[in-house]
This record gives structure tokens, C-alpha cells and sequence, in this order.
């Protein structure tokens, strides 16, 4: 018997630097969650590239990175992603989104994706968990609260009735969202490092996303704590593979 098979579905363009220096997004994510023995495939469906309906019986789980693009937009990528992902709920199938995957699945799912009314969050944020989530009884005794680097400006704003909101912050009211046993969403990033929100800060200055003003009060912050990343790594980990 082989091991579990997972594809990411990537939403995003690499850029030169993170292609070089972390083999992509595909690279930066593979590095948080892969173990020996595991299969990880890539679709780049912001590209029209995706699993054909037949292959998405092979995979044990999906991961749906972050895009520059908007999850409440109307691309034709975008309807096509929603209409794999709901594909993958009948299924039952684990999926991860993270930031631009958190809001997309929030809409897959019947809640509603829009522009934060507070503008961009940029930097390490502490999220607060739910002491009634599952999460909260799992093996992993998670403490109460966590760091995560941000890069966002779009959030869930509303979800169904089924979903359970398992993370908050001061900025945004759905930091996390569980879907019956099978969907997670995360609007942090729990997979970036700090070189990479630099690196990142320049591009949306470079195309005006973001005033250097921001910019610079944003890259002062980063240094000032740093992300429970290995934390968030096993929590990821171990809800793709049915370790909660």
C-alpha cells in the first residue's frame, strides 16, 4: 500500500523570489505539511488548471493557497474552483484553505467573502481559539491563543448556520471555520516565514496596494514577535490527516 496522496490547488502566480528561494508556494506549503511516504501534486487553477472530476477520488486532501485575486470576485477560475469544491464536500473530502482558501471555502459553503471595513491587517496577529472547539479537546492541547502572520484585506463576513467559528481576533471576527469533520479554513498564513511577508510588503508597495507610510509601519511590526509556527504546523497537519 502507498502512502496518503494530497494536492495543493494553487491560486497564485509564484514571484522570482519566492520560486528561487522556497521552490514556490507548492515548495512552501510542502514544507509544512509533507511526511515520508506521502504523494503532493499541484494544479494551478488560477491558471484553469484542475483535477479532472474522475482524479479527485485519488486524493485524501486538498489544500487551497492564498491568490491575489478576490474569493467574492466572478473570474472563471474562481466559479470553477467553487464548483470542485463542492464537489469535494459531497465527497467528504479534507480540505485546508488558507487566507484566499479560507474565503473561498467560506463561500463554497454558503457564507458571504467581502472587503475588511478595517483595511488591510499586515503583520503577526494573535488569534484567540474557541474553548469548545474540537481543537481545543484534541491531543494537541492547544493554548488559548496564537500568533499568525497576516497578508489580507477580504474576510468571511457570514457563514451558514453548520459552520462553527473555532478562531477570532481583534480585526477579524472569523479567523478559523470548521465545516463538519471535513473543512478547515485558516485566514492567517501559518505557512509563510517573515522573509516571506517582507518580500511581500514590497510587492503590494511596489503596485500600489498599500502606501509606503503603511509599508513601513508594517515591516517595523514584523520584527516585534514572531508566529507559533511549529504550533500551527501540527494543528494543520494533523486535522488533513485525521490525527484530531
Amino acid at each position: 500500500m502507498g502512502g496518503k496522496k494530497f494536492a495543493v490547488l494553487l491560486c497564485a502566480e509564484d514571484t522570482e523570489y519566492v520560486r528561487k528561494k522556497y521552490g514556490g508556494y507548492f515548495g512552501v506549503f510542502v514544507r509544512m505539511l509533507a511526511e515520508e511516504g506521502e504523494t503532493w501534486d499541484w494544479y494551478r487553477v488560477s491558471s484553469g488548471e484542475f483535477p479532472e472530476d474522475d482524479e479527485l477520488g485519488f486524493y485524501d486532501g486538498f489544500v487551497i493557497t492564498g491568490s491575489c485575486s478576490d474569493a467574492h470576485g466572478n473570474d472563471a477560475w474562481i466559479h470553477d474552483l467553487l464548483a470542485i469544491l463542492k464537489k469535494l464536500d459531497s465527497m467528504k473530502k479534507k480540505i485546508l484553505g488558507i487566507c484566499f482558501g479560507h474565503q473561498i471555502l467560506g463561500r463554497a459553503v454558503g457564507g458571504k467573502v467581502s472587503r475588511s471595513s478595517t483595511g488591510w491587517d499586515i503583520g503577526v496577529r494573535t488569534v484567540t481559539l474557541s474553548s469548545s472547539s474540537p481543537l481545543a479537546l484534541s491531543s494537541l492541547k492547544l493554548p488559548s491563543k496564537l500568533s499568525i502572520i497576516e497578508c489580507h484585506r477580504d474576510e468571511v463576513r457570514e457563514l451558514p448556520a453548520k459552520a462553527e467559528v473555532i478562531a477570532w481576533s481583534d480585526k477579524t471576527g472569523v479567523e478559523m471555520f470548521r465545516y463538519g469533520d471535513h473543512i478547515m479554513g485558516i485566514q492567517g498564513h501559518p505557512e509563510y516565514t517573515k522573509d516571506i511577508l517582507l518580500h511581500l510588503i514590497d510587492r503590494l508597495t511596489q503596485r500600489n496596494f498599500i502606501v509606503e507610510a503603511f509599508a513601513m509601519e508594517a515591516r517595523a511590526k514584523v520584527g516585534l514577535r514572531d508566529p507559533d509556527k511549529e504550533t500551527w504546523k501540527k494543528l494543520c497537519t494533523s486535522f488533513l490527516k485525521d490525527r484530531l
